[in-house]
This record gives C-alpha cells, sequence and structure tokens, in this order.
C-alpha cells in the first residue's frame, strides 16, 4: 500500500502547486485535518476540510507565487514524511526559500491528515523514525 500512499501525495503535492483544489477535496477524508499548530506565523492552528479553503486564500493571497519541492518521500505504514523545499515570491518579487517537512496520514486510500513540522527530525520522530 505505500507506493499508493506515495503516489497519493505526490499528486496532492501536484494539486497545491497547480492550485486544483477540487482535486485536493477528492484526496481528503470526510474528517481531514490539517495541523499546522507547530508553525511560525499567522496560520496556526488545526483546520478541518471546511476551513482549509479559507486559510489557503489567506496563505496564497500573501504572496505572489508559490511553489513546494518534496525534497524525499519516506513512507512508514500508513504515514508519508516529505522533508519539503517551498519556493516563494513576494508581491514585489523578493524570492524566498524555507524548508520544513509535511507528515501524511493515508488511510483508505484518502489523506485523513496533514501535519506540519519545522524541522525534518520532529516529523521523522512522530513516526518513530530517526535521521
Amino acid at each position: 500500500m505505500s507506493k499508493e500512499n506515495v503516489e497519493l501525495v505526490r499528486a496532492a503535492i501536484d494539486a497545491v502547486n497547480t492550485n486544483d483544489r477540487d482535486a485536493l477535496v477528492e484526496m481528503a477524508a470526510p474528517g481531514f485535518e490539517y495541523d499546522v499548530s507547530r508553525a511560525v506565523g499567522p496560520w496556526r492552528g488545526v483546520y478541518s476540510l471546511d476551513e482549509v479553503p479559507r486559510v489557503w486564500e489567506e496563505f496564497a493571497g500573501a504572496w505572489g507565487s508559490f511553489r513546494y519541492e518534496a525534497d524525499e518521500f519516506i513512507e512508514t505504514g500508513e504515514h508519508v514524511v516529505t522533508p519539503f523545499t517551498n519556493y516563494l515570491r513576494g508581491r514585489d518579487g523578493i524570492e524566498v526559500q524555507a524548508r520544513a517537512a509535511f507528515l501524511w496520514t493515508i488511510r483508505d486510500g484518502t489523506i485523513a491528515r496533514l501535519c506540519f513540522y519545522q524541522e525534518r527530525q520532529d516529523a521523522l520522530a512522530a513516526v518513530g523514525l530517526s535521521e
């Protein structure tokens, strides 16, 4: 099942990068949670699927453009850890890169939870792995 989990995560990242919200909703489980409680910034908290479009709009509106690139896909059971680089461009053209990690929980072929970690090692520790 892990190959399918990785493919689902790849498709979700592609949907984020192409702003395909309908595809993302189709990939999400009914009780989906987006946990950014560990983030630094204004979008801290745990959000339901119904709240995600507002959070997405607020985040996207702060940038001229953004793109996520997974640096790797680390599979373990129902989880996929994706350390990533976020390429952001401000509305004034200033470019920024930020590195962090997502922990994806996949259940029954859907994304049940997406959890943000500032550090790769924290995401790995959450699933019982180490560097």
